[in-house]
């Protein structure tokens, strides 16, 4: 499934997409990094793709020749840890 990575709203796939393309949901461009399936974090400039020219605002659309929209899994927030409650049982006093 092809969401989009800033409001989740799913992206109905097309042949190409444009870099004046944007999410029906909320605006944002399609022909992004953060929407390329080649879009990695633990890579150099955050591409899989070795030919890729760095681009260096991730979220605004961009003229990458190898943009390829990937398929994303909607991302859920992690419930914060009650922090206190944590740090109360780490220092708590001994009896």
């Amino acid at each position: 499934m092809k969401l989009c990575h800033r409001c989740q709203h799913e992206i109905v796939s097309k042949d190409r997409i444009g870099r004046r393309d944007t999410c029906p949901g909320c605006g944002t461009d399609l022909r992004c990094c953060l929407h390329c399936a080649f879009y990695d974090t633990h890579y150099a400039n955050a591409c899989r793709e070795p030919n890729a020219d760095p681009v260096i605002d991730k979220e605004t659309g961009n003229f990458c020749d190898f943009f390829t929209l990937g398929d994303r899994q909607a991302q859920q927030r992690p419930a914060a840890p009650d922090t206190r409650a944590q740090l109360e049982a780490l220092f708590k006093k001994k009896p």
